[in-house]
């Protein structure tokens, strides 16, 4: 993802295939439906990072920075089963 509008279009990706409407995971992630819709549509110049962590959150992903490029690996995927059984 390289722009908001993809966060956007992601987020709002991951809300429908959750089959959640906007006002059920704006209250699950404690935000406002306004601002979930904003960010879905990109109409906001700027996305709150607090805002897309709770979403992303009550969506059950998490959120990483991942080096321009890199793919992941089987290594990766199996260090983060580990992590998750932990």
């Amino acid at each position: 993802m390289q722009t908001l509008a993809e966060v956007g279009q992601v987020l709002q990706r991951a809300r429908l295939q959750k089959r959640l409407s906007q006002e059920e995971l704006a209250q699950r992630a404690g935000v406002s439906r306004v601002t979930l819709s904003r960010m879905e549509t990109a109409a906001k110049g700027d996305m709150s990072l607090a805002a897309l962590l709770r979403l992303a959150r009550a969506l059950g992903y998490e959120l990483r920075l991942v080096e321009r490029g890199r793919q992941r690996t089987l290594t990766d995927v199996l260090a983060e089963q580990q992590r998750d059984e932990e």
